[in-house]
């Protein structure tokens, strides 16, 4: 899988790294960042414009995956090696550092603790949803699919957890669904330079496209009778999980078009997992099982 996510990688730098003309400038003002002001109709792309924390910042100059246009590391921050990496690749692709003032810098910041350094870049670009699901000969696609995951927090936590676990690509909707905001990328630690995501117009659409290619849709939700761990041959070939939005869970939509709805068990006084623990589970659970499948 690793050497998947990385022919996936570089397939997304060439598109990238050979048209840097595409990148906007618009991005080095701080208002340029904000949903809020997003004009009304406006056809919501993934984000990813303003990438917060040092292990995200690090991962997307260590990448290159989109063009980068400022680096800020705010003045007086005590030295580290992570900083010292940040700066090096920063000077050696020819980033533009800034050292603002604390203040500054977290006036600029959109989560509460940006680690002293945030980095200006070009949007993600989304993969399409026919790609992710004929991912080559060498390639098993092992997709994740969000059913309206909403809390930013969820959202860089499961991508996080996708990329570890080897998920080749993830799905979220363009509407009613949390997309890469600063939030996101400082929870996900990085996650989104290696991980394809696609968006799209609606999930249960897109459910009846993955199974036309011949995935296997394994829905969670905490209700259903069928267990994660009970499941057999199905998880061995290309699969695609789905996970529901924070309290409704799975639209009924969406659950119909799934070939299987599955729980994971539970055994202590509470009913139920927060849905970035529950996908984390699942996705190592499906990724265990797919690697004791192949032959040795």
């Amino acid at each position: 899988m690793g050497g998947a996510r990385a022919r996936t990688v570089a397939g997304l730098r060439g598109r990238r790294d050979g048209d840097p003309g595409k990148f906007d400038a618009r991005v080095s003002g701080s208002r340029s960042f904000s949903d809020k002001r997003r004009p009304r109709g406006d056809r919501r792309g993934l984000g990813g414009e303003q990438v917060e924390g040092r292990r995200a910042v690090r991962e997307l100059l260590a990448i290159g995956r989109r063009p980068v246009k400022e680096v800020w590391v705010a003045e007086g921050m005590d030295r580290s090696p992570q900083l010292d990496e940040i700066e090096r690749l920063a000077a050696r692709k020819r980033v533009k550092l800034v050292h603002p003032g604390r203040r500054r810098l977290e006036a600029m910041a959109r989560t509460d603790s940006a680690q002293g350094v945030l980095a200006l870049a070009a949007p993600l670009e989304e993969t399409p949803l026919e790609e992710m699901c004929n991912a080559g000969r060498e390639t098993t696609p092992f997709l994740l699919v969000l059913d309206g995951v909403s809390d930013p927090q969820n959202l860089g936590a499961l991508l996080r957890s996708a990329e570890c676990s080897g998920v080749t690509g993830v799905v979220v909707s363009r509407h009613r669904a949390a997309h890469v905001t600063p939030a996101v990328t400082k929870v996900a630690a990085g996650a989104i330079e290696h991980v394809a995501m696609a968006v799209v117009p609606g999930v249960p659409g897109a459910l009846r496209r993955i199974s036309e290619h011949g995935l296997v849709c394994v829905g969670l939700d905490a209700n259903a009778d069928a267990s994660l761990f009970e499941l057999g041959a199905e998880l061995e070939g290309p699969v695609a999980l789905v996970l529901g939005a924070e309290g409704k869970g799975l639209g009924s939509l969406s659950r119909r078009r799934c070939t299987i709805v599955v729980s994971i068990p539970q055994y202590g006084a509470l009913d139920s997992l927060n849905v970035a623990a529950a996908g984390t589970v699942a996705c190592f659970e499906l990724a265990r099982r797919r690697a004791s499948s192949r032959p040795t």
